[in-house]
């Protein structure tokens, strides 16, 4: 009997370790479909687009899996078009192919309230929800997210009026860095701002890039050179575009002045022949890891516990030296986690400094 129950309890731990080791089977034949699918795909995108309606209004046919495959949505008459051409000011149509399965209304450029915002000298908002500022330093580098597979790099631009113990700074170039690549989206020194000239300048891998004004309005990576698809699209006739990263991060990206009434609320004393153009932007992150770093990143950890204080006029958030890079190109600083693939051997160039 003795022996009966000891071939029970063999047979019972044989057929645990084969349904185990099917399971493991099973979960990375999953993990490698994940992998194969392409760095582009998501449920929300996820559809082709059909002929406009007689009025004008954008349709698209919904591919992804779940309630909303095989159905057809279309933008309603408060947006009709999804990059509107026209008027760029005007919102665009947001088409979502996921379970929400819904068309919406969007402005096309940076909120400065809204979350992953960097806006005026310059001030963020986290993923956190909580608002807080930078000083940083005129002509440094700051790493302002450095993941294992994505680090932005900011520029600063700045200025110190007499009296003054510290600078005050401006955001003036971004730098994203992922795979072998670095595209660089900056804005050009202007001496007298106008608002119809563009002072908006891009490189990809250290060649400028033209973003067209006419027909859909962007420029986009070959996909046979690059395995995530690099879009960048007109959002106003200038100065304004949408970043897109596929499976990174998506930017709305505007350059802005420092004008003369704001000059004199500030007191910043801005010198004359320069208008101190510099970056306005909104990140919306895809896929960070729970360690992100940076000044910005970090707040999208789970469970992250912003150290400002909340309710004073100015929270001022530190990190100087965690983050400093001693480039606009270089992924190094004392906290940074992106690392260059081993096999990359490409010339960046160098950005247009400022």
């Amino acid at each position: 009997m003795a022996k009966l129950r000891k071939s029970y309890v063999l047979l019972a731990l044989f057929v645990a370790l084969v349904s185990m080791e099917l399971a493991s089977i099973v979960e990375g034949q999953g993990n490698k479909d994940k992998q194969k699918k392409p760095a582009d795909w998501a449920a929300s995108t996820n559809y082709n687009v059909l002929t406009p309606l007689a009025s004008g209004r954008e349709r698209a046919f919904c591919k992804a899996r779940g309630k909303c495959t095989s159905k057809t949505l279309t933008c309603p008459a408060q947006c009709p078009e999804r990059k509107p051409k026209k008027n760029k000011k005007n919102k665009g149509c947001y088409i979502d192919c996921s379970s929400k399965c819904e068309v919406t209304c969007k402005f096309r450029r940076p909120n400065c309230n809204g979350y992953g915002s960097l806006c005026y000298d310059p001030r963020f908002v986290g993923g956190d929800g909580v608002m807080f500022y930078f000083h940083g330093a005129k002509g440094g580098n700051f790493a302002i997210v450095s993941d294992e597979n994505l680090q932005i790099n900011a520029h600063f631009i700045g200025t110190r009026p007499q009296g003054r113990t510290r600078d005050y700074t401006w955001v003036q170039a971004l730098s994203v860095m992922f795979d072998t690549h670095t595209l660089v989206i900056g804005a050009m020194r202007v001496p007298q701002w106008n608002d119809d000239v563009d002072a908006l300048t891009a490189t990809w891998d250290g060649e400028s890039i033209p973003i067209p004004t006419d027909g859909e309005a962007e420029w986009k990576t070959d996909s046979t050179l690059s395995k995530r698809q690099v879009v960048l699209e007109r959002t106003d006739d200038y100065n304004s575009v949408r970043v897109t990263v596929a499976g990174l991060v998506q930017m709305d990206i505007r350059v802005k002045p420092i004008g003369k009434e704001e000059n004199r609320v500030h007191n910043y004393q801005i010198p004359e022949g320069d208008s101190f153009a510099h970056l306005e932007t909104q990140f919306k992150f895809f896929h960070l890891s729970d360690s992100v770093e940076g000044v910005l990143g970090k707040t999208y950890r789970p469970g992250y516990v912003s150290p400002v204080k909340i309710g004073v006029p100015m929270p001022m958030m530190g990190g100087e030296d965690k983050y400093q890079t001693t480039s606009l190109h270089s992924p190094l600083c004392n906290s940074c986690k992106f690392q260059r693939p081993s096999s990359s051997d490409i010339n960046n160039g160098e950005v247009a400094q400022y």
